[in-house]
């Protein structure tokens, strides 16, 4: 079952548990997949984001995004181009009509 959950970073913990107060800033290297630490007393210190690295982590909203963007741009794309076909179709349904009330009731209805 997919569950779309923030994922726990645990790169910040260690340095912490190393490092206490001495910490001065702190940044995340998402190519490496680690955290770097700048240290009160110039140095730097690095640790994993993740207990390992190959575990499965759990899906969120931007990972699902980053990997199905063009399927969901494909379906998007097709929706809008059925919706224009068919208000295209009513449109010309009304036109073709001779019936002025029929007319009236394709170019006018809201759909609700």
């Amino acid at each position: 079952m997919l569950t779309l959950q923030r994922r726990q970073l645990v790169g910040p913990d260690i340095l912490l548990a190393r490092h206490g107060n001495h910490i001065s800033t702190m940044r995340v290297d998402r190519q490496a997949g680690r955290v770097v630490a700048y240290l009160d007393d110039g140095s730097v210190d690095s640790a994993p984001n993740l207990i390992t690295p190959g575990l499965a982590m759990p899906e969120t909203m931007r990972s699902v995004l980053r990997e199905d963007w063009k399927f969901f741009a494909v379906a998007t794309a097709c929706t809008t181009g059925f919706a224009g076909a068919m208000i295209a179709a009513a449109v010309a349904l009304a036109g073709l009509s001779g019936d002025p009330g029929m007319t009236q009731l394709l170019s006018a209805y809201s759909g609700v």
